[in-house]
């Protein structure tokens, strides 16, 4: 049953990967990899997420599964004849913490919509929680798939040689 949520998690991560390339304009060959590279970029999140052994919090697996969507995009990138930012920036997109994002915006126009301190004050810490792991994870996101293009400068930019 966990390999079938596994599965599952990844090909709706491809998906939704194929759906952000078509309007960033890739080249059509790239398509295919930015699904897989969002397939196995957002299994491992999960793996790392919900193993019993090893459960990370969203802010380390997210930045570990970057890594290696950054990795598997600059060794793919040759293959697919463009750049490895064509590959990961689409494949990053279904790890945006969007939930994350909607309850800041959430607990802001409710921390200005009421004045009672008490209650102020529990959606000014929603507000400030959510927030920051949103940022977080978008920052982890940001350092972990750009680290293998600058570590591998080489072969990243063999793709477009």
């Amino acid at each position: 049953m966990w390999f079938v949520n596994i599965f599952w998690d990844g090909f709706f991560a491809a998906i939704a990967a194929i759906g952000f390339a078509s309007i960033s304009n890739p080249p059509k060959r790239a398509y295919l990899y930015c699904a897989v590279i969002a397939a196995i970029g957002h299994s491992i999140r999960y793996i790392l997420m919900n193993n019993t052994l090893l459960t990370m919090g969203i802010i380390p697996a997210s930045t570990i599964a970057a890594f290696f969507v950054g990795l598997v995009a600059v060794f793919l990138a040759p293959r697919a004849k463009c750049p490895a930012e064509t590959c990961f920036f689409p494949a990053l997109l279904p790890m945006i913490p969007g939930m994350y994002a909607y309850r800041t915006i959430g607990a802001l126009l409710l921390c200005l919509h009421h004045s009672e301190e008490e209650i102020f004050n529990h959606y000014l810490y929603l507000l400030s929680y959510n927030g920051f792991t949103c940022i977080f994870i978008v920052l982890g996101m940001v350092i972990g798939a750009t680290l293998p293009v600058f570590m591998l400068k080489n072969l990243s930019f063999q793709a477009t040689r």
